[in-house]
């Protein structure tokens, strides 16, 4: 560790001499900063919450665990070379804006470059992983300025572009899961079946498939939003570690539980019933890691509220009345759209005195 740091120290010292080479001095001190920590406070993406922001990330990354290694076991070690894609050329994007606006790397993007391949499908080629992440990382956050000034969630913003830009290959090729001995440890990838998600099969042929399934994961669907057992297990975590707001998930569940619901009882054939449609898709991912992400979700309890119902609402009217089956991505963009205006009205409601 001494030699990295006395190396560190010789590079930072040739870069303070050149100024041509001084735009790379975010990089090295991102690297100092993975190794060693800093003495730095950041502060603009704690104008939500005074927490830590490498605290935040590194909880949210433990949080990821269980269903990342759930993801391992069920499509193989190729979800770490998926991973790997997403955080080089993720990482690339994010250096080079870095470099240019002459700031520090975030650790934003720790979290970002995790979820967004956990939210592909598991046969997804890589080069699109790095245009998927590379797109997300750019035109979801940079383009508003870095960590904490974006309105979109960036990794949902690289998921919505490839699902729009290469709609074949981002939903008709899917792997059948590992789900016994080692599985996915000891294998590379899991075989490609020409075979439909669950929310697919229910729309076309109104199937609802077997709830112990969907809870542990023996399904296909996206890399990391099979097991639910594993995302049901880190969100809690996050959320008994104060991490994540236990408003937003449990608003986002019971707006879903009444809206399909109502749905089912009056449109079965449209609506599937609650708990296949919590069970199932990428609900359960998006309400514990993606919906609550504090940049771009409603700040005020009420808005909270309001936001969850949102969700829960447009997830339901999206996945039955749509072209398209599952709602979740969908959903959660609109909510990141309306966050802020939901925000502002809650104050104006609540705080009336404070208008100009």
């Amino acid at each position: 560790m001494r030699l990295i740091l006395r190396n560190l120290d010789t590079i930072r010292g040739i870069l303070d001499k050149n100024k041509k080479l001084a735009c790379l001095k975010p990089i090295i001190n991102a690297i100092d900063g993975f190794y060693f920590g800093t003495d730095k406070v950041t502060s603009l993406p704690h104008i939500l919450d005074h927490m830590d922001l490498k605290r935040y990330m590194t909880f949210v990354i433990v949080g990821l665990l269980p269903a990342t290694i759930a993801a391992v076991y069920m499509w193989g070690l190729r979800v770490l070379a998926v991973i790997a894609v997403s955080y080089i050329f993720g990482g690339i994007v994010e250096a080079a804006f870095a470099v240019i606006r002459k700031k520090e790397i975030h650790e934003g993007f720790l979290v970002t470059g995790l979820i967004f391949p956990l939210i592909l499908p598991p046969t997804i080629p890589l080069w699109l992983v790095a245009v998927g992440v590379m797109f997300g990382v750019m035109f979801g956050k940079e383009v508003f300025g870095g960590t904490g000034r974006n309105i979109f969630n960036p990794a949902i913003v690289g998921r919505i572009f490839l699902t729009v830009a290469f709609p074949q290959m981002m939903t008709t090729s899917w792997s059948h899961p590992f789900t016994h001995g080692l599985g996915g440890f000891v294998n590379y990838s899991a075989d490609a079946v020409a075979q439909a998600t669950p929310l697919a099969l229910f729309k076309a042929e109104k199937i609802v498939t077997h709830y112990g399934d969907l809870f542990f994961g023996n399904t296909m669907g996206c890399i990391g939003e099979t097991c639910r057992a594993g995302i049901i297990l880190g969100g809690i975590f996050l959320i008994a570690a104060k991490i994540s707001n236990w408003r937003l998930p449990l608003s986002c569940l019971l707006s879903l539980i009444v809206f399909s619901t109502l749905g089912n009882i009056f449109a079965p054939d449209i609506f599937a019933p609650a708990l296949f449609q919590i069970l199932s898709g990428g609900f359960l991912f998006g309400i514990f890691f993606m919906v609550t992400d504090p940049v771009t979700a409603p700040c005020t309890r009420a808005g909270k509220w309001i936001g969850g119902a949102l969700f829960g609402f447009l997830v339901v009217l999206i996945r039955g009345l749509s072209g398209y089956v599952e709602g979740v991505m969908f959903s959660i963009l609109l909510l990141n759209v309306f966050a802020p205006l939901i925000d502002h009205v809650v104050v104006d409601v609540k705080y009336p005195k404070l208008k100009t």
